[in-house]
């Protein structure tokens, strides 16, 4: 019996889920407490560690919480990581200059400030710890290709890490706006809405690894789109990839009712009253909870300049202090302890943890 037959079974929530977590964009959008700007002296202490770290030498895989200090923001930060763990679960911090550095500069700074709030785990088979968000000119129908290498609009969807960051280097010529939704409110309207699709959401489901395959593992994994588990909702959802992961011969093919519960799961995601869209600004560095966390990229309109052209950097981050999560998570987590370098992240043979400074 295959692993998706024996998980058929999972608890769900007794009832509508309260909370911080439980919140509206429509609300949301109204207020600026998830907004939080640098201050002067802030910005001198991030570029004063960049500094130490070019003057030693040291690439972006040796930055370390003790070789990158950060004695004002620590709290700071601190505080923002306990948000995010166990209050609405997304935050932007604004107001990094990267125009005045090189992308170089730019990602040290965003690693070293990053290091602070998690461990930083391979985002793809080449093992990047820092990723790159920028438009490769691939085939987004391709099997092998992540949506975040095309123009394309990305849908909602949440990665394979705890956390998810983005800092803005370069915004679009037009669109590519950011869009997030809380898995919770999804969970609650979906209760209220149809509560026998509600539990279907809860069962799971095969999902494509895309061809980055961890040594001795299939070529997908069973995850449901929302898990239940130690008093907590967490949500895992990548519609592109549980479709496509029809393609192998022993995943079977989706219900009618799965699809009818997936399409219910786009619609609320997808509804205005539910979602949160913000624009980025160079130097804008977002930080989302991917248990608590979907978010969505629209489609975008590039500057035909080489150098004006959309990119951001990425990192996936490990933190302490992070939720228990059940065993079935292993096949796609790796480790399942709190804040283990080991936790989340892409794992593949071979592999050497490396920070490209371009896309690669």
């Amino acid at each position: 019996m295959s692993a998706l037959h024996k998980l058929q079974e999972l608890p769900m929530p007794p009832g509508p889920i309260e909370g911080p977590a439980a919140w509206y964009g429509s609300e949301m959008a109204k207020e600026t407490v998830w907004l939080r700007p640098f201050s002067d002296a802030e910005l001198l202490e991030l570029d004063t560690a960049m500094q130490s770290i070019r003057a030693k030498g040291l690439e972006i895989t040796e930055i370390t919480q003790a070789n990158f200090p950060l004695p004002k923001l620590k709290p700071v930060l601190m505080e923002l990581r306990h948000e995010l763990l166990e209050g609405r679960g997304f935050t932007l911090m604004r107001g990094i200059p990267v125009e005045r550095y090189t992308i170089e500069e730019s990602a040290i700074i965003y690693c070293g400030l990053g290091i602070h709030l998690g461990h930083p785990v391979p985002q793809n088979a080449k093992g990047h710890v820092l990723g790159h968000v920028k438009d490769l000119g691939f085939d987004h129908r391709d099997t092998n290709v992540r949506i975040y290498q095309t123009t394309v609009r990305q849908t909602f969807h949440t990665d394979g890490c705890d956390f998810v960051s983005l800092l803005c280097l370069k915004p679009a010529k037009a669109g590519g706006l950011s869009s997030i939704v809380s898995s919770t409110t999804i969970y609650n309207e979906a209760l209220k809405r149809d509560p026998e699709l509600a539990a279907v959401l809860f069962r799971p489901l095969a999902v494509d690894r895309r061809g980055e395959v961890p040594e001795g593992l299939k070529g997908y994994f069973d995850m449901p789109p929302l898990t239940w588990h130690a008093g907590k909702l967490s949500g895992y959802y990548v519609r592109r990839y549980i479709q496509s992961a029809e393609r192998f011969d022993d995943v079977p093919e989706l219900s009618k009712q799965t699809l009818t519960a997936l399409d219910l799961f786009d619609e609320l995601a997808n509804d205005a009253d539910l979602r949160l869209d913000m624009e980025f600004r160079p130097g804008d560095i977002q930080v989302l909870h991917n248990h608590q966390i979907l978010h969505d990229r629209t489609a975008y309109e590039d500057w035909p300049e080489p150098e004006r052209k959309r990119h951001l950097l990425r990192l996936w981050l490990s933190p302490d202090g992070a939720r228990p999560l059940p065993d079935y998570f292993a096949p796609r987590y790796a480790s399942l302890v709190p804040g283990d370098p080991g936790r989340g992240g892409i794992r593949t043979p071979g592999q050497v943890l490396n920070a490209p400074l371009d896309a690669v």
